[in-house]
């Protein structure tokens, strides 16, 4: 495929108040606030639009005592975009607050590892912790869209359409892929629950709901820095400082969307 390039968004859709403690397999000695943010991504070439991830439905948030900022079908509308007409969404994992929502798109193919779907259905939901990141309406509705034809299983390392990859890395959950986009200043890399937080990354010290830790170090370590030139350019899925580090979409967007593909602010804001 030829590569196309594309702006990437960051929708900072919901919130909720944690400490450094509960963000950190084991803890964190230096314990203090350390809030966490929902986000869900679009990238958008002259083309085609793609949706990384769909964000937990406002009852969901709800029942596990989430913020919600700004509805999924809203944050999009702030960007153009309509999910009714989104044909492609790439869902980087199963959890509820990255497969909710796919209602909203009644076109889209869905795209998703096969081994995050056989992890869903297999031994490892026999323990309640691992269970307990999945919403059971929403891994019913991924496999009802499997029988309807509208899932695709991604290949561990494939170019899904041009200029956007995805790569299996596990250690989340059996099934976790990342999602490797080209922009204008080279490639970056939404690495979802891959990193919640850049302190992930630069401590190497997985989050606490993480299926094979392991695995998640080789992506600190090896993975994740081998998709991009610039480090800085691996996006974590969850960290409040990615709206800070990078300037807003638009006006009026301060604070719920911002533009990555074109660099981080000469200042935080």
């Amino acid at each position: 495929m030829s590569a196309e390039s594309y702006e990437v968004f960051a929708i900072r859709y919901g919130h909720v108040d944690r400490r450094a403690s509960e963000n950190f397999l084991g803890g964190c000695p230096c314990d203090g606030p350390m809030p966490m943010d929902y986000h869900l991504w679009v990238a958008r070439s002259a083309n085609r639009t793609v949706v990384v991830d769909t964000g937990f439905s406002p009852a969901e948030g709800a029942r596990r005592g989430r913020t919600l900022v700004i509805p999924v079908g809203a944050a999009l509308a702030a960007l153009d975009v309509d999910p009714a007409t989104v044909d492609d969404v790439v869902l980087t994992h199963l959890h509820y607050d990255h497969a909710g929502n796919l209602g909203l798109f009644p076109r889209a193919r869905f795209h998703v590892q096969e081994c995050e779907l056989q992890f869903v259905a297999g031994e490892a939901m026999a323990d309640p912790t691992t269970a307990a990141a999945y919403a059971r309406a929403d891994v019913q509705e991924t496999v009802r869209l499997v029988q309807a034809n509208r899932v695709r299983f991604a290949g561990e390392d494939e170019e899904l359409l041009p200029g956007l990859s995805v790569h299996l890395v596990g250690g989340h959950t059996g099934g976790t892929q990342v999602v490797r986009v080209t922009t204008e200043r080279g490639p970056l890399v939404l690495a979802s629950d891959a990193a919640h937080f850049y302190a992930n990354l630069e401590r190497r010290h997985v989050f606490p709901v993480t299926y094979a830790p392991d695995d998640l170090v080789d992506a600190y370590d090896r993975r994740l820095p081998g998709f991009v030139a610039d480090p800085t350019d691996i996006i974590p899925g969850h960290d409040p400082l990615v709206l800070a580090l990078y300037p807003a979409a638009g006006e009026g967007l301060e604070g719920r969307v911002a533009l990555l593909s074109r660099g981080r602010r000469s200042s935080p804001g």
